[in-house]
């Protein structure tokens, strides 16, 4: 079977153990993931640091895990999360990592930005001067500049896709009173500029490549971390989406057996 990557995404984490307790950033999807016989590659890269760096670091972990795998003459799948696949079309597309990757998916992600990400920087950064604050104490927080509308608009102009691996995506979306608190203000600004979100990123600038289809969660959700007591129309464990998802890679023609591999030099 094909490595699977699971990439996360702003204020992110890979998967750590704190005494016998395992914490996941792709709860139990990982696992899932495993069990169907994909090894896989959980990154870990700067929580907030910038597009570009993190891309930097996940094709050093990718190739990095490859080869302590004996793997490193297939080609893998990207699974990422948010924020996460815009690193990895950055590293697809700039660090000459098209020949190595079968497939993108992303999920929840902002290919044009996020409209949230600009009220924080004009509200939090220019008025509250926030952000030089942050500067000044040594954080690295490119992430807030990297997701404005504006930025997201530059960053596609200059990172086409690669015709050699196939992009697809999913969204989510959720009404306003069924995300989690802390989510919902964003929620607003979101809807009243681009529309239906998932209290973080709206279903069209979700859009990459192939969407697959646009999940009943939210942001966290997706990642089935839910901190919503659904109590109507549950949406329930994400587990098995991911696992239709691989599925539908598969009826798409993605080959997920081991049998795309790199071309010799």
């Amino acid at each position: 079977m094909l490595p699977v990557v699971l990439h996360h995404g702003l204020f992110g984490f890979g998967a750590f153990n704190i005494g016998g307790f395992k914490l996941s950033y792709f709860h139990r999807i990982d696992r899932a993931i495993a069990d169907r016989g994909h090894p896989l590659i959980i990154s870990r890269v700067h929580p907030t640091s910038s597009i570009e760096h993190r891309a930097r670091q996940l094709k050093t972990l990718i190739l990095k895990q490859l080869r302590s795998q004996k793997r490193h003459r297939e080609r893998i799948i990207i699974i990422a999360h948010s924020m996460g696949g815009l690193d990895a079309r950055f590293m697809i597309t700039h660090l000459g990592m098209d020949d190595r990757v079968a497939a993108l998916v992303t999920v929840c992600t902002p290919h044009r930005g996020s409209p949230y990400a600009d009220w924080c920087i004009k509200n939090l950064g220019k008025r509250l001067r926030a952000m030089e604050l942050i500067q000044t104490i040594g954080l690295d927080m490119q992430a807030a500049n990297d997701l404005t509308t504006e930025s997201c608009r530059r960053f596609n102009e200059c990172t086409p896709d690669s015709p050699l691996v196939r992009y697809f995506s999913i969204t989510c979306a959720r009404p306003w009173h069924r995300v989690p608190p802390f989510f919902m203000h964003a929620h607003h600004i979101i809807t009243d500029t681009e529309g239906e979100n998932d209290g973080l990123v709206s279903v069209a600038s979700g859009q990459w490549g192939e969407h697959l289809c646009t999940w009943p969660a939210d942001h966290l959700h997706a990642i089935n971390k839910r901190l919503v007591l659904e109590l109507k129309d549950p949406t329930g464990d994400m587990v098995p989406r991911y696992m239709w998802l691989l599925d539908t890679l598969a009826e798409r023609g993605v080959s997920l057996h081991g049998a795309t591999e790199i071309p010799s030099a």
